[in-house]
């Protein structure tokens, strides 16, 4: 049997959790999710977790702190870099985009508005994950 892909999802709508949950079990991922719903418990999060994840999927639109703020706290750090970092907004501004590739980020997606966009944006999810 597979092993999950451990996955942090790092995003405050709920509706936008549940879409992703949806089309990661409809496009038969096996997975474990932690969601953390404010920016400002991202770098807690990953300094005291036992086991990092593998992928970290990133709202750049969070309350307390932005998105941009905890790509550059990750991409940062030697323990946490190593990490893809996928960037999923609602921004399609290209300076946005910018700097997140810019900053280490693997790739930027902006959020779907429809099942076949969302099922693309797994498929560009996985294609980052060391799985």
């Amino acid at each position: 049997m597979q092993n999950p892909l451990k996955i942090l999802l790092v995003e405050d709508d709920i509706d936008d959790i549940e879409l992703l949950e949806g089309a990661l079990n409809d496009n038969s991922v096996v997975y474990e999710m932690e969601v953390l719903m404010e920016g400002d418990l991202v770098y807690p999060y990953l300094t005291n977790c036992s086991i990092l994840p593998e992928i970290i999927i990133l709202d750049f639109n969070l309350p307390k702190v932005h998105g941009r703020d905890i790509l550059i706290q990750i991409k940062s750090r030697d323990n946490l870099k190593h990490i893809p970092v996928v960037v999923l907004t609602t921004s399609s501004a290209k300076e946005d985009m910018d700097f997140a590739l810019e900053n280490g980020a693997s790739k930027f997606i902006t959020k779907p508005t429809n099942i076949n966009d969302l099922n693309k944006a797994i498929e560009t999810i996985l294609e980052c994950s060391p799985v």
